[in-house]
C-alpha cells in the first residue's frame, strides 16, 4: 500500500533520470540521502524517463532503464511503504505544466543554464527539449507543491530557475501577488504555484570518474552499482595512472585514490592515506583494494536485485 501524505510533514522530492545504468555518482550525490530523507519526512521520489529522452530515443530500451532505475532504488533501501515512488510519464501533468510553463519562462533565463552550455560543450545535440530541460525539472516540482528538493551544489541553478519560474507565473496570473510575499502572509495573495527551497545536502560528494573527471553517463568513466562484476573489475583495473614508482608517494589528487576514500569503511581512511602518501604499493594493488571496497559495500543489493 502506498503511503499516505501527512499534513504539518515537510514534503521532500527528487528523482534519477533513467538514461543509463545507475553508478557511484548516482549513490553518493542523490540515492544514499534519499534513504536517510525516507525516514524523516514525507517523500516523493520518481524516475525520470521524460528528461531520459535527450539522450535516450529508443523506446524499448527506455522503459528498460526506467524499469532497471525502479528496481535500484528499491535495491538500494527506498521503501514504498515510507515513500512515494513512481514514474514521470505515468503521469501526464509534468508534460502539461511544463508546456504552461514555458509560456512565461524568458529565453534569457534558459541561455544562462550551465549545464545547457556544458552539454553542448561535450557533442551533445542542441535541441529544444535540452534547451527546455530546466523548465520540465521545474514542472516536477512544482506540480507536488514541494517544500524542499534535495540537490547538491553543482545542482543548485537548476533549483534557482525553477523558482525564477515559479515566480514570474506567479506575478502573471496571481492578482495583486508580491514576490516578495509568496505565501500572501501580508498582500492576502498567495500564489498558485508554491516556491520551492533548496535542501543544499551538506555531505553530498561530487564523485569523480574513472578519468578524473565528474563521474557522469555523458563522460563515459562510470563505475556501475549493479554492472556485471567482470566488467567493474575490468573498469577499475584499468584506471589511468601516472608512471610514479611503487616505491614513490602517490599524488593526492589522484582519481583512485579519492575513490577509495569515498568507498572504504571509515576506519581505513586514514591508513589508505597514510599508505599512499608514503609510497610502497603499487597502483594495482589499489585498484584490487577498490574494487574490493565496490563489492562489500554493495554486495547486499547486488543480491537482492
Amino acid at each position: 500500500m502506498a503511503p499516505m501524505l501527512r499534513p504539518g510533514r515537510m514534503l521532500v522530492l527528487s528523482g534519477v533520470q533513467a538514461s543509463g545504468k545507475l553508478h557511484l555518482g548516482n549513490y553518493f550525490g542523490a540515492l544514499r540521502q534519499f534513504v536517510e530523507l525516507q525516514a524523516q519526512h514525507d517523500c516523493m521520489f520518481f524516475v525520470a524517463d521524460l528528461h531520459g529522452l535527450n539522450t535516450v530515443q529508443h523506446g524499448a530500451q527506455m522503459q528498460g532503464l526506467a524499469e532497471d532505475v525502479a528496481l535500484d532504488y528499491l535495491a538500494l533501501g527506498l521503501d514504498p511503504k515510507r515513500a512515494i515512488i513512481f514514474r514521470q510519464s505515468d503521469v501526464p501533468l509534468h508534460a502539461e505544466l511544463c508546456w504552461v510553463l514555458l509560456t512565461v519562462t524568458p529565453m534569457g533565463l534558459l541561455e544562462r543554464a550551465h549545464s545547457y552550455k556544458d552539454k553542448l560543450a561535450r557533442g551533445l545535440q542542441a535541441t529544444a527539449g535540452l534547451f527546455t530541460y530546466p523548465v520540465l525539472m521545474a514542472a516536477d516540482i512544482l506540480l507536488y507543491a514541494a517544500d524542499a528538493v534535495p540537490v547538491g551544489r553543482d545542482q543548485k541553478q537548476h533549483l534557482e530557475i525553477a523558482r525564477d519560474v515559479c515566480q514570474k507565473f506567479n506575478s502573471i496570473y496571481v492578482p495583486g501577488f508580491d514576490p516578495q510575499d509568496p505565501a500572501g502572509a501580508t498582500s492576502g495573495a498567495p500564489g498558485v504555484l508554491k516556491l520551492p527551497e533548496p535542501m543544499i545536502l551538506p555531505d553530498v560528494e561530487q564523485v569523480v570518474g574513472t578519468d578524473g573527471q565528474k563521474m557522469s553517463k555523458s563522460y563515459h568513466n562510470t563505475l556501475d552499482l549493479f554492472g556485471p562484476e567482470a566488467v567493474l573489475r575490468k573498469k577499475i583495473m584499468g584506471m589511468p595512472t601516472d608512471s610514479t614508482p611503487v616505491e614513490a608517494p602517490k599524488p593526492a589528487d589522484a582519481p583512485l585514490l579519492q575513490l577509495l576514500t569515498l568507498l572504504a569503511p571509515s576506519a581505513e581512511v586514514d591508513n589508505i592515506r597514510r599508505s599512499w602518501a608514503a609510497g610502497g604499493v603499487g597502483y594495482g594493488s589499489y585498484k584490487k583494494q577498490l574494487f574490493a571496497y565496490c563489492m562489500d559495500r554493495f554486495g547486499a543489493a547486488r543480491a537482492q536485485k
